[in-house]
């Protein structure tokens, strides 16, 4: 910070999620810590924007929000916690990660086959690193156009997704709905609805 209020003119981005705007993925599945780590991302730059406009003006912050982006997000979180990629993944650190309550749910879901092996739930991990990264709506290559693009233009609030900007839209709308299931998603195909 020092080095961008001296440099005369700068813009700080801080990335948060669509879940520092809604602390679930949906009926069952809270986001406990990820979520009030980026509860914690927004408020600090909502704040900051106030605080540079009166201590650095010549500096703004820039709030981001995305929904869901084509990443590596779960190859990389495996990388933080000094794990190999999922395939690589040994019988233990596989249970480490995706304890036996976890996969039990995950059978019980139909995600996984009844009796699976530590190669069916590896070879799922690979899988599902795989989509979240291939089949989003948004690219990480997209995402960063868009950031820039918001940048550029002044935004202190950059929603990345259909899926950010409709959550965001619903739980400001009705913010005593936004963990009633019932309510929030509605007849338009398990979106939130937006009144």
């Amino acid at each position: 910070m020092p080095l961008l209020i001296k440099s005369g003119d700068g813009v700080l981005v801080n990335t948060s999620s669509v879940n520092g705007v809604w602390a679930a993925l949906g009926p069952g599945m809270p986001q406990s810590a990820y979520s009030a780590a980026k509860f914690a991302v927004r408020g600090f730059t909502e704040a900051l924007i106030e605080d540079l406009r009166s201590n650095a003006p010549q500096v703004r912050a820039v709030l981001v929000i995305p929904g869901h982006v084509g990443t590596d997000i779960v190859a990389n979180s495996l990388r933080a916690r000094g794990l190999p990629r999922p395939e690589r993944l040994s019988d233990s650190q596989l249970e480490e990660v995706i304890p036996l309550e976890v996969r039990a749910r995950l059978i019980g879901g139909g995600l996984l086959p009844e009796g699976a092996s530590a190669g069916d739930v590896r070879q799922w991990l690979v899988q599902a690193n795989a989509d979240f990264r291939d089949k989003a709506p948004v690219s990480a290559a997209d995402a960063a156009a868009i950031i820039l693009d918001g940048v550029r233009s002044g935004a202190w609030r950059i929603l990345i997704g259909e899926d950010a900007k409709m959550i965001d839209a619903a739980v400001r709308a009705r913010p005593e709905a936004a963990y009633d299931y019932a309510e929030l998603f509605s007849e338009r195909g398990g979106r939130p609805r937006v009144t």
